[in-house]
Order: structure tokens, then C-alpha cells, then sequence
């Protein structure tokens, strides 16, 4: 795996290393060891999967707190995404930035969020999966979420009426 720091601190960009041959590629997407190499949470215990029907779905912003926070690494399996990540941890020199990365099934790319960080994503096309490991398991009660459309962040989504659930589009803005 080819680990590339993003500007958020912690965050990284990783992409395949694949041993091709006439078949195909092989490729790890995920090992313990490099994973501690690089000062990343080294156990996921938990794994999730999302599928969206229609082009311009999102999910979001969401985050975990008092002990729940989750590292997360997110990798579309199917169609394509924009995923979207803010630093909301108090302390950080990049506190209240965020960054998107487009993930697709065909570029393999995958993007590690630290704990502390909102999560969230678009879809660019119908059909869409997305994969992702945890390093928590799910508490109820110790989801937040931050509204899409926060002009703190003033994050450039793909449009301005995306398909969300009741949930996320009731998401508050985020006191700073």
C-alpha cells in the first residue's frame, strides 16, 4: 500500500500496490503492521457497507463522541464517491479544515480518517457501494452529525439538492 499524507493531520490517501501479472493484480487493502508503521489505528473490529441507488445521494457529516470515536477506512467497491472529511479535533492545527477525495471502484483508492473527524460522502453515479472498516464498534447514542451545508466549511459538494435522509438533512451547524 502507498501511503500519502493529506493536509489534515493523520489523515491519508492510500492507494494499491498492485502485483499485476496476466490475470490481473493482487493487492493488500489492509495490514496491521504498516498501518502501525505509519501511527494508524491498527485494529478494525468492525465492518460497514452502504449501497445508494441514485447519483447525488449523500451521507453525512457524521462523527462519534465521549469514547466512541471511530478511525475509519473508506473505499468505494462499486460506482463512485466524493468523500468528504473535517478536522473537528479542538487541538489540531488543521481544526475546522476539510478535504474530499474522489474514491471509484476503478482507481482502488482508499482514504483513512483519524478519530476525531466528521465523515461523510456524495455519490457521483447511480449504483453505488462503499466499504468501510471501523475501529470501534457502533455505540448508540454517541453519533453526531454536522449539517451538509455548514458555511463554516462552506464544503463544495457536486450540487445543491442532494438526495438525504430526514436524519442527515437535520443535522445542526457546527458550533465552533
Amino acid at each position: 500500500m502507498i501511503f500519502t499524507p493529506t493536509i489534515l493531520k493523520g489523515a491519508f490517501v492510500i492507494d494499491l500496490e498492485k502485483r499485476t501479472d496476466e490475470r490481473g493484480f493482487f493487492s493488500r487493502t489492509y495490514c496491521a503492521e504498516e498501518f502501525k508503521k505509519h501511527g494508524l489505528a491498527e485494529s478494525m473490529p468492525q465492518s460497514n457497507m452502504s449501497f445508494s441507488k441514485q447519483k447525488n445521494t449523500l451521507r453525512g457529516m457524521h462523527y462519534q463522541i465521549d469514547g466512541a470515536e471511530e478511525a475509519k477506512l473508506i473505499r468505494c467497491t462499486q460506482g463512485s464517491i466524493l468523500d468528504v472529511i473535517i478536522d473537528i479535533r479542538k487541538n489540531s492545527e488543521t481544526y475546522c479544515q476539510y478535504i474530499s477525495v474522489e474514491l471509484t471502484a476503478l482507481n482502488y483508492r482508499m482514504l483513512y480518517v483519524p478519530e476525531g473527524f466528521a465523515h461523510g460522502f456524495i455519490t457521483l453515479s447511480d449504483d453505488v457501494e462503499v466499504a468501510y472498516q471501523v475501529s470501534q464498534f457502533y455505540t448508540p447514542g454517541k453519533e453526531r452529525g454536522i449539517r451538509w451545508n455548514d458555511p463554516l466549511f462552506n464544503i463544495q459538494w457536486t450540487t445543491v439538492n442532494p438526495i438525504i435522509s430526514e436524519k442527515d438533512g437535520s443535522h445542526p451547524n457546527f458550533i465552533k
